[in-house]
């Protein structure tokens, strides 16, 4: 038999496997992209992003052509409390509404442009590694072998490639269950409503497009098994019952569950094998964050990825993948599980609301947590002083020799960048510039304003990774800290 070859496997064709599949393309990276399902369903059971999500689609160019399908919203939540994102430093300070399946139809067009499609019908099956590399067997109706030098399961939370590497996925068993149902309603809420808590648990009803309407109901009193089907007159009655109304819900366009079941992968990686999205962590979706997460997850890795492939990278640049991204699963798996304890009936959790209420109106309180949830604070371990390092990179106005642009545009291309503003000049990146794009540019404010720093004086050299995060920043004149940068996170001068 004759076995197929590519760079890299990467088994889930849904919002993770295709930005994965992107990154990796943008790089020049070949990839084979499959699917156990026989087609995409157009399910969605995401229906949000947050403002970093969007500021990652912005700097791939794919944020103009969601932003027409989505609609803004103002505030998240945290439990079900409402929190204000309008003076978040972002460009995109709201939820922007908008279904997995649009963002998948458009992640499906980006990938096909860059040259990789899913292969459907084709789950992975089993897998051999070596020193030189991996050799996946596929299953269904055309059962094959593709060479590679790693897999990446992007393959959701019953992810079969993680199965298959034997890494563990320890966490909490389900103490409630959550109904999704999309469909019109002939009496529809004046305005989106979100963990509305009546009883044993709650509701939400937002409008995604002007006939039709997603609604959320969680209970708090009962746990439903997976694989269980629910009726579309089951989740009605479930929902009257918890709303008071069924809103006069009718044309189901899709219906299903899902719990507050917690768990997160032991590990990333188990040598030739990689796990990235819900395949790494699934938890309760409070606050919108798995797909963000996810989408995240891919960006982080494929950059290393393809630079490892292309034998220039620092050797351990891969193990980074893990120690950046899982402790950032591990904090939403935290702030899930407390979100849960929050929606829970009883006069015990209902004075806990009373007094996280009136915390939540205190602007530190509502930007820690609004921080968390649209993951705009996250800063990775980078070593650097500048309070820039290790945080993305905002998205500053700025003037080049060719124009007015933005800093998240310079990241199209998914390359290493050194951002040199207001005149500043280094001999430091002799020896990357094969690897580094230079950018001179002014810089046309004279200070940043950083999530949960404040205003920062504008810096005069910038190295931005190609997923946005900071490797190296600083304001005084000089190379000292630039060479260490480069080397760790681009690799030996050539």
């Amino acid at each position: 038999m004759v076995v197929e070859t590519t760079d890299v496997v990467i088994a889930g064709g849904g919002p993770v496997g295709l930005m994965l599949a992107c990154e990796l393309r943008l790089a020049g990276v070949e990839v084979t992209l499959v699917d156990g399902l026989p087609a995409r369903t157009g399910e969605s059971r995401a229906g949000g992003i947050h403002a970093r999500t969007m500021e990652i689609f912005d700097q791939r160019g794919l944020l103009e052509r969601l932003l027409p399908q989505g609609r803004p919203i103002q505030a998240g939540h945290f439990g079900g409390l409402p929190l204000d994102f309008t003076d978040f430093p972002t460009r995109h300070p709201y939820m922007l509404a908008v279904l997995q399946s649009a963002i998948e139809r458009e992640l499906d067009q980006r990938a096909a442009e860059l040259g990789a499609s899913v292969h459907w019908a084709s789950p992975v099956a089993g897998f051999d590694s070596d020193t030189a590399g991996i050799e996946v067997g596929l299953g269904g109706p055309n059962p094959r072998s593709i060479r590679a030098a790693y897999l990446v399961g992007c393959d959701g939370g019953r992810s079969a490639v993680r199965k298959l590497a034997g890494i563990e996925f320890t966490g909490t068993d389900a103490t409630m269950t959550g109904m999704i149902a999309d469909v019109e309603l002939s009496d529809p809420p004046a305005e989106a409503v979100f963990g509305q808590r009546r009883g044993a648990g709650d509701f939400s009803a937002v409008q995604f497009q002007p006939d039709w309407y997603r609604l959320v109901v969680q209970r708090h009193d009962r746990v439903l098994e997976r694989g269980i089907e629910l009726s579309f007159e089951d989740f009605r009655s479930n929902f009257t019952e918890i709303a008071g109304t069924d809103f006069g819900m009718h044309s189901p366009r899709w219906v299903t569950h899902y719990s507050d079941a917690a768990r997160l992968a032991d590990r990333y990686r188990a040598g030739r094998v990689l796990l990235a999205g819900d395949a790494a962590h699934i938890h309760y979706p409070a606050g919108g964050q798995g797909l963000n997460m996810g989408v995240q997850d891919a960006v982080n890795l494929g950059w290393k990825l393809a630079a490892t492939l292309r034998g220039n990278a620092p050797a351990d640049i891969l193990d980074t993948y893990e120690t950046e991204r899982r402790p950032i699963a591990a904090r939403v798996l935290h702030n899930t599980r407390a979100q849960t304890a929050l929606s829970r009936s009883g006069a015990h959790t209902g004075a806990l609301r009373d007094i996280m209420s009136d915390l939540i109106d205190l602007d530190e309180v509502r930007q820690r947590l609004g921080l968390m949830i649209t993951a705009l604070d996250i800063r990775y371990d980078i070593k650097g002083d500048h309070p820039l390092t290790g945080r993305r990179i905002p998205d500053a106005d700025l003037t080049t020799a060719t124009g007015d642009t933005r800093a998240h545009e310079l990241l199209r291309a998914a390359r290493p960048i050194l951002l040199l503003l207001n005149g500043t000049e280094t001999s430091s990146v002799s020896g990357w510039d094969d690897r580094v794009d230079v950018v001179r540019a002014t810089a046309r404010t004279e200070y940043w304003v950083i999530p949960r720093v404040g205003e920062i004086p504008t810096p005069t050299a910038v190295l931005i990774r190609p997923d946005g995060y900071v490797a190296y920043a600083t304001t005084t004149p000089g190379d000292e800290g630039l060479t260490d940068a480069l080397t760790a996170w681009i690799g030996t001068a050539s």
